[in-house]
């Protein structure tokens, strides 16, 4: 898989975002749909590519990493790198949120 420029420079969009949310504890793909949509109630669901495909995207960054002995079903973790980013990622959602409410004020 082709390494995602966004990825690399650690520009996440939503999917990405929420995964590694999700993986903040080890989780396997199954729970992570689950959980993000449970914790979010129902404002976040994602279909199987979706999640498969953004694993192996954040996994090839580096971003996340595969636990092993987990029989048939991979779980992910956050790496250290993925924690940094995410960190960087909250940061600057709540910059633009903050800048928003400014703006939507003087409106």
């Amino acid at each position: 898989m082709a390494p995602n420029p966004a990825l690399a420079n650690g520009d996440l969009p939503d999917t990405a975002l929420h995964v590694l949310l999700a993986l903040v504890q080890p989780r396997h793909g199954y729970v992570v749909m689950k959980y993000l949509e449970e914790i979010s109630d129902g404002e976040i669901t994602l279909g199987p590519a979706s999640l498969y495909t953004t694993l192996k995207k954040l996994s090839a960054a580096g971003l996340i990493a595969e636990l092993e002995g987990e029989g048939t079903r991979r779980t992910y973790r956050i790496t250290p790198a993925g924690r940094e980013v995410l960190a960087r990622n909250v940061e600057r959602r709540r910059r633009l949120l903050a800048l928003a409410d400014r703006i939507l004020e003087e409106a």
